[in-house]
């Protein structure tokens, strides 16, 4: 396949959204150095971002620069977590009266405190 504009525009790259502290939002794409932006609200960020994706694209393109790939790193979605013992048994009280098994907890209170 040949690796072109179009190619490098249809991969799923890693962005990263941040909201500051005045409450605009911070925007940048991991794997493709200085592509970042930021806006007012998440919707226009997300636009900018596209748009700073384009340009990079298009300037490394041009200029010969090698163009990153999406980091495809595998994870198996288990790790280990030690823990208090005191900590453990709240979180399978909590588990249980909410009817649902521990694993399920900890992933969705996981899952609700990173997100942005």
């Amino acid at each position: 396949m040949k690796k072109d504009f179009k190619y490098y525009l249809k991969l799923k790259y890693t962005e990263r959204i941040k909201r500051n502290s005045d409450g605009s939002y911070f925007a940048e794409i991991e794997e493709l150095p200085g592509c970042m932006t930021e806006a007012d609200t998440k919707e226009q960020v997300l636009q900018m971002l596209e748009d700073a994706k384009r340009d990079w694209l298009e300037v490394a393109l041009k200029r010969k620069i090698a163009v990153p790939e999406p980091s495809v790193d595998d994870y198996s979605g288990k790790f280990n977590v030690r823990m208090p013992k005191f900590l453990h048994r709240n979180l399978a009280y909590r588990a249980k009266s909410e009817g649902v098994s521990l694993n399920t907890l900890i992933s969705t209170t996981l899952a609700n405190a990173i997100k942005q």
